[in-house]
């Protein structure tokens, strides 16, 4: 789903692609363009007539196999609704409308959809479908077929999926290739690409036959149109996709280079430990490593010492999330900022950095991090501009201090952070009574569990832990399997959880699932924290509404000084870099893309290939 918005209709490459026409709407002739690809700021990089992306090679063999692994299980096919958990490499059976070059933060280029049409208001879009795409079935894809995804997802959806589209008012069938959308709002290309970019077509036909119910999980083989169609189902334990030969898509040059694995197989682990043995043993083929100590240390097995395991670190310019310890602010012991800040004082990254992450890490200061869309320094006078109508509601931290984590000495001695941490919390009416951190008004003792689906991070909370207790903490980690933890997750049923926020560039809708006061209610959102701040909000509104890059910036580094200093999050790391093992038995080109590692579908190596 890269987020993208469209490029100015006046340039002149437009004017060599775009076919203008006037037409009526609502009995005013409006002016339309109708344009193969779209960007938000200044031109597409790859022009009409472009053959492949820079990452890709046309030439690659097709044939053989690849067996990837997952942490976790999963329960459900489908791919709509919030019930169960669904493998995430799901997305190789489906076609979106239009696809990311990740070459540009904010650009996308025809897929299932050859073109777009656009009135001047930006009040509705026509995509116009090719005809010859295919479910693999033989079945025509249709505009009714995306209607039918629409309705389904308007109806029984996954929260976070409907945040994307929740400015889209209507989606109608024009003809079978015809499909438009119209907006609530004039003047915004935003909610036209997230449409483009995160709404895959169901196949209506195999949908509502044999009893099926698309409300409902199901483990059946779900029909697709995609490169891959799915081949076998071990329910919770792997699943196998095998190539589309004769897929409709196959020569469409954002599909040139990719897809070249005969048969994908997905194993999956509930352990971390045991899925890399299982690497070592020659299990799987690829995988991307997310452990300090495994990456340093690790690496000394005897088929990385033959040259039958390879190792690269590539980096990427791609904005990442922030991963940190989500505070649920529903919860009353957590609604007291000063709590959460205390909270902060007693995470001593440097001693973990040091012992467990090997230095390895740079340390989360910013919502945003390895981007430019994060807070830096002091506020400028236009973030100023923007926050000046919260002033009475804001902390005055943020409109004149850079926000930086309280820091250590890597030693193990926290004296000076656990004092602060002490003086927060008599602050807003915690104290120590025998040894226990006591509400002064209630009696109740702090009690803090922190939720895991996975134990991947034991290494990294037990320490926190500990340190919270050594504070009169009575703190807990409590390791729940993969249906359950994703069961409490979305009834917002736990005190902390670890969550890592995926940003698309630059930043847009998902803003509202994540931060949103109104998501904060909504089952199943990505507001673990439960925030519900107006200056947020208002930030979030001014970062879609913007008209130029530095006005989105300006926007959401506002937004960030706000969630920064409302402590909503204890933060953790990021790496720059990405870590990648692999059998050298497997090809792949010489070039990376900028924005992307070239993984559209959650971790599958899609411009690889076997080596003949």
């Amino acid at each position: 789903m890269r987020r993208v918005l469209a490029a100015a209709r006046t340039t002149a490459f437009l004017a060599l692609l775009a076919l203008s026409a006037p037409i009526q709407a609502n009995g005013v002739q409006a002016q339309t363009v109708t344009v193969p690809a779209l960007k938000q700021f200044g031109e597409p990089e790859f022009k009409p007539g472009f053959t492949h992306f820079p990452h890709a090679n046309p030439e690659a063999p097709k044939g053989g196999s690849i067996t990837l692994a997952a942490q976790g299980s999963f329960d459900s096919l489908n791919p709509i609704i919030l019930r169960g958990v669904t493998p995430r490499t799901l997305g190789l059976i489906a076609d979106s409308l239009m696809v990311g070059s990740g070459w540009e933060m904010d650009a996308a280029y025809g897929s299932l959809a050859e073109s777009v049409e656009l009135p001047d208001d930006k009040s509705w879009a026509v995509f116009h479908l090719r005809k010859d795409a295919r479910w693999h079935d033989g079945v025509p894809v249709t505009a009714g077929d995306v209607v039918f995804a629409w309705d389904s997802i308007q109806a029984h959806g996954n929260p976070f999926l409907k945040s994307f589209l929740d400015r889209v008012a209507a989606v109608e069938a024009v003809d079978e290739h015809q499909l438009k959308i119209t907006l609530k709002t004039t003047g915004e290309m935003k909610p036209i690409i997230d449409f483009a970019t995160s709404i895959a077509p169901q196949p209506e036909h195999w949908w509502t036959a044999n009893g099926r119910d698309i409300s409902k999980t199901t483990l059946e083989p779900v029909l697709g149109s995609g490169p891959y169609r799915i081949r076998t189902v071990d329910p919770g334990r792997s699943i196998t996709y095998e190539r589309v030969a004769d897929w409709w898509g196959r020569d469409l040059p954002t599909a040139q280079g990719f897809y070249n694995f005969d048969s994908v197989k997905v194993d999956y682990y509930r352990d971390d430990d045991v899925m890399f043995e299982a690497f070592k043993a020659g299990a799987y083929d690829f995988r991307t490593e997310h452990r300090a100590q495994r990456w340093t240390t690790g690496y000394d097995f005897p088929a990385a010492k033959d040259g039958r395991v390879n190792r690269v670190e590539v980096k990427s310019d791609l904005p990442l999330g922030a991963q940190g310890f989500r505070l649920n602010t529903r919860r009353a012991k957590f609604a007291d900022p000063r709590v959460r800040e205390a909270l902060g004082y007693l995470f001593d990254f440097e001693w973990i950095q040091k012992n467990i992450l090997y230095g390895q890490y740079l340390r989360t200061t910013s919502n945003f991090p390895n981007s430019d869309f994060g807070a830096k320094g002091p506020p400028t006078p236009e973030e100023l501009a923007l926050l000046e109508p919260f002033r009475a509601q804001l902390p005055e931290r943020v409109f004149t201090t850079p926000f930086e984590p309280p820091k250590t000495d890597g030693s193990g001695n926290t004296r000076n952070n656990l004092r602060e941490a002490m003086r927060l919390f008599r602050e807003a009416g915690w104290e120590l009574k025998n040894g226990r951190m006591t509400s002064a008004r209630t009696g109740e003792v702090l009690s803090i569990e922190f939720l895991d689906g996975t134990g991947a991070l034991t290494r990294v909370i037990q320490p926190y832990v500990e340190a919270l207790r050594k504070a009169g903490i009575d703190a807990v980690l409590r390791v729940v399997d993969t249906a359950q933890f994703q069961a409490r997750t979305d009834e917002f049923d736990f005190d902390v959880v670890v969550a890592n926020f995926n940003f698309f560039t630059p930043p847009g809708t998902e803003l509202r699932s994540y931060f949103g006061s109104a998501a904060a209610d909504i089952r199943g959102s990505a507001n673990y924290a439960g925030i519900k701040e107006p200056a947020a909000d208002a930030m979030i509104e001014k970062a879609l509404a913007a008209k130029d890059l530095a006005s989105v910036q300006a926007a959401t580094r506002a937004l960030d000084r706000v969630l920064l200093w409302g402590f909503y999050m204890v933060p953790h790391w990021y790496n720059p870099d990405n870590w990648i093992a692999y059998r050298t038995t497997l090809g792949f080109p010489e070039t990376t893309p900028k924005y992307d590692l070239g993984f559209r579908n959650s971790g599958f190596p899609e411009a690889w290939w076997v080596k003949p």
